[in-house]
């Protein structure tokens, strides 16, 4: 699984560089290109391919001076250059720069409806939908919030944005809050996708109400337009967000250890030692040894400079990769019953190769514990998971997983135990149990 996004927007001197450091801190969020846009006497914008110092080299900041910005890390299925963000959008004899972190549900129905009206599209991406839709609808009521209320009415799905036009920006959480927004002020007014992305720049942080609008001009104004029931996703929790981040008053970290606890409460194995998949499982791990007292140690080292596996082109070339990405610790694993902890498992190849290396390295045992329950479903509001016949849960018990990837027992969190840790109750879990939020569909 992948998410799609980072977003970064401020109103503060030097905007552009606080905007290249945010981004930085939210590269984990999204790795295949990333931008900038700045308002100075009117929009520019610079994009390109890659990680953030791919991007932004030679000086190219240096030739950004605005006080105010937004920035955008993207994940891709699909697309190039033309598809990165932020993303510029003319409509109804307006301009404005977009940044984006969601899936739109209903776009290709509201897209072909705004073709018939005559609306023109210039890329496949859906983000370009809601700038669309705002700039339509404000040059029709001449407000920013009034447009901003229409466009809640109208697009579902998920969506944190910051706009940008006019010597303005406009910052906006989806009715339900599917994906996080932090904000802040300081020495200026700021918002990120995760608060870890602010602390460099602020001590006083918090969330974007799910349904508020900041408008940032001369002055600075919000409004909450939309109250629905929430639907914060569970897997920022489990696996997304960086663990210095905090979201709806829960430390991401505290909130891992947790769940490691909670699954060691569920459990029953007896072992010598438990590890975790770097870095994913960790948080876990640690947990599931303070509750156990079973010794917790890094039996397995991860190579910081091997790319992702899911990029190589062919299945030998990424069981090698797996390999050169992580080394397993003999000296930690060898005669050991092994407590391996990680935080999910979606097609189980990955982990029936780390099973195998456990093994080959001397293991006498390895029992996989996973953080969370089984991944049965799709998700449609903006993590990239595999269809529903490509996640191994969908189909298989988890005594056929266990067989499937050569482990010698496997346990799930359980999803009341995921709901004790995380201990929020408007959670989107549809990916765990089916149930999709009903006003994301909702037409």
């Amino acid at each position: 699984m992948r998410e799609k996004c980072g977003i970064f927007a401020a109103k503060t001197e030097n905007a552009p560089k606080k905007a290249y450091y945010a981004l930085l801190a939210l590269q984990h969020r999204g790795q295949e290109s990333a931008g900038i846009s700045i308002w100075k006497r009117g929009m520019k914008t610079y994009k390109g391919l890659g990680l953030v110092p791919e991007v932004f080299k030679n000086g190219i900041l240096d030739s950004m001076d605005s006080n105010l910005a937004i920035g955008h890390v993207r994940y891709s299925t699909f697309g190039g250059l033309n598809e990165a963000q932020p993303l510029e959008v003319e409509c109804c004899g307006k301009k404005l720069s977009l940044v984006h972190n969601g899936t739109l549900t209903n776009y290709m129905l509201l897209r072909r409806e705004y073709e018939k009206k005559g609306f023109k599209f210039r890329t496949s991406v859906d983000s370009e939908l809601l700038g669309i839709s705002f700039l339509s609808h404000y040059m029709e009521v001449k407000d920013e919030f009034e447009a901003m209320k229409l466009v809640f009415k109208e697009v579902k799905g998920a969506y944190s944005l910051a706009f940008l036009f006019d010597g303005k920006i406009l910052v906006a959480r989806d009715p339900l809050g599917f994906r996080p927004l932090s904000y802040g002020e300081g020495d200026g007014i700021y918002f990120a996708s995760e608060s870890s992305a602010l602390l460099m720049f602020l001590s006083e942080i918090r969330d974007v109400k799910p349904g508020e609008v900041f408008l940032i001009g001369d002055e600075v104004e919000s409004r909450l337009l939309m109250r629905k029931p929430h639907a914060h996703c569970v897997f920022e929790y489990i696996y997304f967000a960086r663990p210095d981040s905090m979201m709806e008053g829960r430390n991401v970290y505290r909130t891992r250890i947790e769940m490691g606890r909670q699954l060691a409460r569920e459990d029953n194995v007896e072992a010598d030692v438990v590890i975790a998949v770097p870095d994913s499982g960790r948080s876990a791990a640690i947990g599931y040894s303070m509750e156990s007292g079973i010794p917790y140690e890094e039996g397995l080292i991860k190579n910081r400079y091997i790319g992702r596996t899911f990029i190589m082109p062919s299945q030998e070339l990424r069981s090698l990769n797996v390999k050169l990405k992580l080394s397993p610790v003999g000296e930690v694993i060898k005669d050991k019953r092994v407590i391996l902890v990680d935080d999910s498992i979606v097609r189980g190849t990955t982990m029936k190769r780390i099973v195998l290396m456990l093994k080959d390295a001397g293991a006498k045992e390895v029992h996989v514990r996973i953080s969370s329950p089984p991944i049965k479903h799709p998700c449609y509001m903006g993590i990239d998971i595999p269809s529903r016949h490509e996640l191994i849960a969908s189909w298989k018990s988890v005594e056929m997983i266990k067989k499937s990837i050569g482990a010698d027992s496997l346990r799930y969190l359980s999803i009341e135990g995921l709901k004790k840790a995380v201990g929020i109750e408007d959670l989107c879990m549809a990916c765990l149990n089916g149930v999709y939020p009903e006003y994301a569909f909702d037409l």
